[in-house]
């Protein structure tokens, strides 16, 4: 488990701010990332970009933002505030690019994770 508390630190990841919010409880900490890397939100986002869904595509990055930033992945959260705050506004050019780079980096995350298994 150390090693992957360290990957993720060297990564970038708020691992300690994360763990504190956790109450330090580090086995509940890894299990939540093993599901945060596989959240149904990081498919349907870009999906729902495709089809023109703008309400429900700010839902999933709005949700993947939160998620992201109790589970301390800041490598990840950096890239979906470039979605959501967009989004926000109304605007939708350039983001199926910043999906496809959140898409790289939680296929990061999954490699860390079976890395360290």
């Amino acid at each position: 488990m150390e090693e992957l508390f360290d990957s993720l630190k060297n990564w970038g990841c708020d691992v300690d701010g994360a763990l504190a919010r956790f109450i330090g409880d580090r086995e509940l900490y890894r299990r939540c990332l093993y599901t945060a890397a596989t959240d149904q939100n990081f498919e349907l986002l870009p999906e729902t970009l495709r089809s023109g869904e703008m309400g429900r595509a700010f839902e999933c990055a709005h949700t993947l933002k939160g998620m992201l930033a109790n589970m301390g992945l800041t490598p990840l959260y950096d890239i979906v505030v470039r979605i959501v705050e967009p989004l926000r506004a109304g605007e939708t050019a350039g983001l199926l690019p910043a999906c496809d780079e959140l898409l790289a980096a939680r296929d990061r995350l999954n490699t860390l994770l079976k890395e360290t298994a």
